[in-house]
């Protein structure tokens, strides 16, 4: 459904959900080429978060901001692309990153994007490399991560799988 002040469009069956008071949100956006294959950036080694291993565009959620609209911004923030549909819901999870920051919430999505995506305008000081992950490399999504810690694996691995067309979520 077309929303009323974006200029992206949400389809009818996704789920937004409303974080409560006091709690702390990220999103994230899963982005498929013509191929099928999901789009990742690997986060430079001095990140303090996660550094040196693979993640989808997304970030945190910041105060007044609706999941959606800092979705938007985060795919334009970290890519230059511009979020034209948001097609899915994937699922929320709970986790606790190595930054000692506490729990957050993370609501991921399957999106439609404008703009080259051969050619993503990455944010270098944040990001050392891109790469599109078909189910052939997928493994490459555990590089750098403990046993057990392969959110953004499993999450690309299925949104490959499932392709942009079916309903599900996490």
């Amino acid at each position: 459904m077309p929303t009323d002040n974006r200029s992206f469009t949400v389809d009818d069956d996704v789920e937004v959900p409303v974080p409560a008071p006091g709690t702390v949100w990220t999103v994230g956006a899963v982005v498929l080429d013509e191929d099928g294959a999901a789009f990742a950036q690997k986060r430079s080694p001095h990140r303090r978060l996660f550094p040196d291993t693979w993640d989808i565009v997304g970030g945190h959620v910041e105060p007044g901001e609706t999941l959606l609209d800092a979705l938007a911004r985060e795919i334009e923030e970290e890519t230059g692309w511009r979020l034209r549909r948001v097609r899915r819901f994937l699922g929320t999870s709970t986790w606790t990153g190595d930054d000692g920051a506490g729990l957050r919430h993370e609501a991921d999505y399957l999106v439609e994007v404008d703009g080259d995506l051969r050619d993503p305008g990455l944010e270098w000081s944040k990001h050392s490399a891109f790469g599109w992950f078909g189910p052939g490399g997928l493994e490459r999504l555990k590089e750098n991560r403990a046993p057990g810690e392969f959110l953004i694996h499993d999450l690309i691995a299925r949104a490959v799988r499932d392709g942009p067309d079916r309903a599900g979520g996490m």
